[in-house]
C-alpha cells in the first residue's frame, strides 16, 4: 500500500543515489540484454540498471498494447521475467479498497462523513485516538492522524523478522490494537500522514456495512466484473500461484533475501492483492473511465489535496502526479517486500502504464520508474 513495508521519507524523491548494477551487487554474471531501441524497452532497461533483479512493464491505449522486460525471474538463474507474471501489488491495493467504499457510498449504504466510531464502536480508542472524531473520508485520504502499523510488523522490517514471522497470520482487529498503542500524529483533519492502518480500518468498515469480508467485496465488485483473471485476494495463503518472478528485500543491508513467500494478512485492505501488469492496466482504465463508480463518487475520489510526505496530491486511494508534458495523471505506488510497482493512468483512463521490479531498488530506481510512467503517459495526455 504506500505500502505495508518500511516507511521511506524519500518515497517519491527524484534525486538519485549512484546506480548499482545487479551484477556487481550479487556477484552473478550479468545477463545480456537485447539491443532494442523502442522507448519502453530503453526505460525498462534503465530501471534494471539501477539494481533490480527483474523489471516488467506494460502500456495500453485504445488499439495498442506494448510490453517490455529486463533481468531475470530470480538471482542465480537465466530464466527471463515471466510474461504477465503475477506479483504483490502492495499499496496499489488501496485504490481497490477505496473504490469499494465509494460504491457503497453511491448505493446509500454509508457516507464518507460517517465516523469510524459509528461503524466500529470502541475500535479506535485510547492514547488520544478517538474514532468519534475521525471520518471515513479521513481514513481514505490519510488525514486521520492514526499511526501506521507497518513499523510494528517484524516480517516487514528485518531479515530475521521475515524468516521468523513470514507465515504469521494477523487479524484486522489485532493490527488496529497495535496501532492504538501510539498517540496520533495530529488531530483528525489537521495534517497528512501515510498510514496503512487507515485502510485496515476501511476494510473492517466494508465488512461491517456489507456483512461480507473485504476480500469477497473486492472480488465481486471489482475483480469479477472487470474480468481480472490473474488478480486475487490471497488472505492468509502465503504463496503466489501461476507464473511469477521471485522478490528480494535487502532490509537496509547489502544482501538480498528471497521474500516471495508471505502471509500478507498484515496488509488486508492496504497492500495484500496479487495481480499482473495487464490486470492493473485494465483496473485503472476502467476506474478512471467511469466503469466502476458513478460520476459523483469518481469526483470524490479524484478530488486531491497536498500530501507533503509524498510530494504529490492525494485523493481517496489515488495519487495525482504532475506530467512533464503538462496536466497530471492518477495512480498509485505499491511495495510489499521486494515487489515495487508504479501504476498510472491519464485522467479519463485512455492510456495506462504499469511497471514493477522484483527488489527494493533505491532512489534511482524510483526515479526511473516514475520517468517511465510519465513519458509513456505523455505520449497521449488526454
Amino acid at each position: 500500500m504506500h505500502v505495508l513495508a518500511r516507511r521511506r521519507r524519500d518515497l517519491l524523491a527524484l534525486s538519485g543515489l549512484a546506480a548499482v548494477l545487479i551484477a556487481a551487487s550479487t556477484g552473478m554474471p550479468a545477463v545480456a540484454k537485447p539491443q532494442r531501441t523502442d522507448p519502453l524497452q530503453q526505460q525498462v532497461d534503465a530501471i534494471h540498471d539501477t539494481g533490480t533483479v527483474g523489471v516488467s512493464a506494460e502500456v495500453t491505449s485504445p488499439g495498442t498494447h506494448d510490453t517490455a522486460r529486463a533481468g531475470t525471474a530470480g538471482t542465480g538463474t537465466r530464466r527471463p521475467m515471466p510474461r504477465n507474471g503475477r506479483f504483490r501489488i502492495g499499496s496499489a491495493t488501496k485504490t481497490f479498497t477505496a473504490a469499494v467504499v465509494l460504491q457503497l457510498v453511491g448505493e446509500g449504504r454509508m457516507s464518507l462523513e460517517d465516523t469510524v466510531e459509528q461503524w466500529l464502536p470502541g475500535v479506535v480508542r485510547g492514547n488520544g485516538n478517538d474514532g468519534s472524531r475521525i471520518t471515513v473520508r479521513q481514513l481514505l485520504q490519510h488525514t486521520s492522524g492514526i499511526r501506521d502499523v507497518g513499523p510494528e510488523i517484524a516480517a516487514l522490517n528485518s531479515a530475521d523478522g521475515y524468516r521468523a514471522e513470514r507465515f504469521r497470520t494477523y487479524t484486522p482487529e489485532e493490527l488496529v490494537r497495535t496501532a492504538m498503542r501510539h498517540t496520533p500524529k495530529f488531530s483528525p483533519g489537521k495534517g497528512w500522514s501515510y498510514s496503512n492502518t487507515n485502510y485496515v480500518l476501511a476494510a473492517m468498515i466494508i465488512h461491517k456495512v456489507s456483512g461480507r469480508s473485504w476480500a469477497q467485496e473486492v472480488r465481486d465488485r471489482v475483480i469479477r466484473p472487470l474480468g481480472l483473471r490473474d488478480t486475487s485476494t490471497p488472505g492468509t495463503f502465503p504463496f503466489i500461484l501461476g507464473p511469477h518472478a521471485h522478490a528480494y528485500a535487502t532490509f537496509g543491508t547489502d544482501t538480498g533475501t528471497d521474500v516471495t513467500a508471505l502471509d500478507s494478512s498484515m496488509a488486508v485492505g492496504a497492500g495484500s492483492i496479487i495481480s499482473t501488469t495487464h490486470d492493473l492496466n485494465r483496473f485503472y482504465a476502467a476506474l478512471l473511465g467511469g466503469r466502476l463508480l458513478a460520476p459523483a463518487q469518481l469526483d470524490e475520489m479524484t478530488a486531491t489535496e497536498p500530501a507533503p510526505e509524498l510530494g504529490v496530491n492525494y485523493g481517496l486511494g489515488l495519487a495525482e502526479i504532475p506530467l512533464s508534458c503538462g496536466g497530471s495523471y492518477f495512480g498509485h505506488r505499491g511495495e510489499l517486500l521486494g515487489y515495487v510497482t508504479w501504476a498510472g493512468t491519464t485522467r479519463h483512463g485512455t492510456r495506462t502504464a504499469v511497471v514493477y521490479g522484483t527488489s527494493d531498488g533505491n532512489r534511482d530506481t524510483q526515479r526511473a520508474m516514475t520517468t517511465l510512467v510519465d513519458r509513456q503517459l505523455c505520449r497521449t495526455s488526454s
